[in-house]
């Protein structure tokens, strides 16, 4: 009894990775082409070669995957447990003294890992986007790189004011912190720079200017410098600029720290706040689309796979739908916003619950 629950194991899970390896890179191959269609005309009139279209839709393809994770997961589940129930499969196990929960272990292991790779995903597909946004050049005329005379409300009380700002040249002129104290232990400090400069690992350096500490009692007094790196400037260049990355272009880290700087400037993060939860909602999808698909799947012997196609486009929609709504939802501020990119895995993690209890072990 032992060699045959670990062969129908193999099985089981070797027959659901087929339909979820097809379903999760075909839907975003559609996808790419429709995309493809629509837009090929434009890109050719912004002189790209047909080499620089191709690498940007491969740059394309984690972002396009992501949504599709829980798609995917949901149609590998129902046709797989459809085809073990046509067939016979599901009874024999049954006969054999093996439930339908332990039937469909392999499969939640699968959904397990398919929500793993989506949290992975969340994190490369920024990266990726935003090599695919410089190709083709989205972000030519909805972003600039340059600013002047600006402020910006740091961490830890701190203040900015910069006279320009070049992200292509990673520096800063007649940049200015300031950093209110509150008490002898933490006095007042302003820093003064003709220049600061930035290099990859978050790393800022003042150059040629001035540190005044101005305690609370008792006279200030200033040091000059000729070179300060400041390791509390966390910030990027591209995070200063007036007109914020895509939340696409951002990752789970990125977007927290750019959440917190918004609202520390009085604007409205809602919307931010719900892309930020669904980069973990969205995998965590993963395993709850699979525990209600499980159940389901068992009346798609009705109409063959017909009716799993049917079935899984219609709970698909319908939670693409959820998603889109309750997002609006949460950036209008009408719901917290957590709870917002939350909402649709609480509705089908009740009703899957509800199947689970419901089906025939």
């Amino acid at each position: 009894m032992r060699v045959m629950p670990r062969a129908l194991d193999r099985y089981v899970f070797g027959e659901w990775f087929k339909i979820f390896l097809t379903t999760a890179f075909g839907f975003p191959l559609l996808v790419i082409v429709i995309d493809l269609t629509d837009n090929l005309e434009k890109y050719l009139a912004r002189h790209l070669s047909r080499e620089a279209i191709a690498l940007s839709y491969l740059y394309w393809l984690p972002e396009s995957m992501f949504m599709v994770l829980p798609a995917a997961v949901l149609f590998a589940t129902v046709f797989s447990i459809g085809s073990f129930t046509r067939y016979s499969e599901v009874t024999a196990a049954k006969a054999s003294g093996i439930s339908f929960y332990r039937l469909i272990a392999p499969i939640v292991a699968g959904s397990v890992l398919a929500g793993m790779l989506g949290l992975v995903i969340s994190e490369i597909s920024p990266i990726t986007t935003a090599k695919r946004n410089d190709i083709l050049e989205e972000n030519k005329d909805a972003r600039g790189t340059e600013r002047f005379n600006f402020v910006y409300s740091a961490e830890n009380g701190r203040v900015y004011k910069a006279g320009s700002l070049s992200v292509p040249n990673q520096q800063m002129g007649s940049f200015q912190i300031e950093r209110k104290g509150n008490g002898p232990d933490y006095p007042t400090l302003v820093i003064s720079a003709s220049m600061a400069t930035y290099k990859p690992g978050n790393s800022w350096t003042l150059h040629k200017g001035t540190v005044h500490v101005v305690p609370t009692d008792g006279p200030d007094f200033a040091v000059s410098f000729d070179s300060l790196r400041d390791k509390g400037m966390k910030e990027q260049p591209a995070d200063l600029l007036a007109t914020p990355r895509s939340p696409h272009e951002m990752g789970y880290r990125d977007l927290g720290r750019f959440i917190r700087a918004l609202e520390r400037s009085g604007g409205d993060a809602n919307e931010l706040k719900v892309e930020r939860a669904l980069k973990i909602a969205i995998p965590v999808t993963c395993i709850i689309i699979a525990l209600f698909g499980a159940p389901l799947a068992t009346s798609t012997q009705r109409g063959g796979a017909a009716y799993g196609i049917g079935v899984s486009l219609g709970v698909t929609i319908v939670f693409l739908m959820m998603i889109q709504l309750t997002k609006a939802i949460g950036g209008k501020g009408l719901m917290p916003p957590d709870l917002a990119a939350w909402l649709p895995n609480i509705v089908f993690a009740i009703v899957g619950g509800f199947l689970l209890s419901r089906a025939r072990t």
